[in-house]
Order: structure tokens, then C-alpha cells, then sequence
């Protein structure tokens, strides 16, 4: 796991909730998405600092439960949300027998998946613990925008890259997997989860006042992927 999930989690924390990634990208198109959370059993999966958290609470969701491999992250979300919602320090490559066969209404993932070498064991998880019906929604990067850091110029070929992010201020490394976007689809329909949206989202004009250079990039060139998938 990055440093960036861990040592720097505070100011992580502090960022993404402004910056144009995150607050201004990633956010406003997952939420378009998610839709209608009242009442809803909702499971956040790579749930980070509780931004997403955060949402569902101030939304009406009945339960949420939050799911990190980071215990700084947890933490941060503990401090802010309490007893309001269920929080367990997970390593989600190691599965999800927390949480109960067919009780969430939700699963949400945002900017998650790309850290998981085996998206089939993943939508496994997911397709178990949703219920009939119940929708599972991610974003994750684009595998066009990822093919620049190929290695093996093999687009079908998954790849771990390695990169330096500037999220915080300073250089941290991250890594990640490269993958084809028939491999996503081919892991939700293998476990029965058929896909009912795909987008590239859309970054929100106001993001031109931070940084327009980065808004023209976001806006003219494809980087995250979203998409809801429904169990049948």
C-alpha cells in the first residue's frame, strides 16, 4: 500500500475534498451514478478518508459500512462519523466475509479497483454480498489513459505500474494495474453483474478556476471510467 494512504493520509484527506481529481472529477460523476441513497444498505468498499462516507450519511442511507486496507484511513473516518457508521481495516484482495450474503443494497467503489491484481475474485465478492437487484458502482482509470505507462506497448496485457503522484504536495509513490477494458467487463458478467451505465464522467467548469490547463485535460481527454453494474 502507498504511502499516500498512510503517512500522508491526513493531508490526503484534506486535498481530495477540493482538489479538481477528486472533488471536481471523480465525485460529482460516481454521485450522478449512485443516485438515490435513502433507506439504502450501503457498502464502501476502498472507503479512504469517508468522503464518500460523509455522502451517504448526509443522504439518508440506513447503513453504511466502511471497508479500508489502511488503518489511518479508518481512523480518520472513526473521527469523523463515529458510531454512524461500520468500519473494519480489510485487506480486500483477501475477500469480504464480513460482510453478509445478500444484504447490501450498494456496494461503492471509488478509485479502487485498479489496486486489485483479480477483479474476478473481487465482482465474486461483490455479486455475494448484494442483494437481488443491487448495484455495484466504481470508477477506476481509464485503460486508454493508462496505455501511456505500458511497458509492453500490449494493451491486453495487465501490467503493474509504478508512478510518482503529486496529491499532497509532494512526490509519493503509487502503484497500480494496468488493465483492458474487456477485462472489467468480462469479471462483473462472469460473477452476475450486468452493466447497465458507463461513463467518463465529466469534470465541473468551476475546476477551470483551479487549474485550467488540468480542466482542458480532463475535459478533452479520457481518464476514469465509471460504471454501475446490476445483479440479476
Amino acid at each position: 500500500m502507498s504511502e499516500l494512504y498512510s503517512k500522508h493520509a491526513v493531508k490526503y484527506d484534506g486535498m481530495i475534498q477540493t482538489n479538481i481529481y477528486n472533488a471536481m472529477y471523480d465525485f460529482p460523476s460516481m454521485t450522478s451514478l449512485i443516485g438515490n441513497v435513502t433507506g439504502l444498505d450501503i457498502v464502501d468498499l476502498g472507503c479512504g478518508s469517508g468522503v464518500y462516507a460523509q455522502y451517504f450519511i448526509d443522504n439518508h442511507a440506513a447503513k453504511v459500512t466502511c471497508i479500508d486496507a489502511s488503518p489511518e484511513m479508518i481512523e480518520i473516518v472513526q473521527t469523523k462519523l463515529g458510531t454512524q457508521v461500520d468500519t473494519h481495516v480489510i485487506d480486500i484482495s483477501q475477500g469480504l466475509a464480513v460482510i453478509e450474503t445478500g444484504s447490501a443494497d450498494r456496494v461503492i467503489s471509488a478509485l479502487m479497483i485498479h489496486y486489485l491484481a483479480d477483479l474476478n475474485k473481487l465482482c465474486a465478492d461483490v455479486s455475494r454480498i448484494l442483494k437481488q437487484g443491487g448495484e455495484f458502482v466504481f470508477s477506476t482509470h481509464h485503460p486508454f489513459a493508462d496505455f501511456n505507462d505500458s511497458a509492453s506497448d500490449n494493451y491486453f496485457q495487465r501490467e503493474l505500474i509504478t508512478d510518482m503522484w503529486n496529491t499532497v504536495g509532494e512526490p509519493v509513490k503509487v502503484q497500480f494495474y494496468r488493465r483492458a477494458l474487456s477485462e472489467i467487463t468480462t469479471a462483473l458478467t462472469n460473477n452476475g453483474l450486468v452493466i447497465s451505465a458507463l461513463t467518463e464522467g465529466q469534470v465541473l467548469e468551476q475546476a477551470k478556476t483551479i487549474c485550467e490547463k488540468t480542466y482542458h485535460f480532463l475535459s478533452t481527454k479520457p481518464n476514469f471510467l465509471f460504471i454501475k453494474a446490476v445483479k440479476v
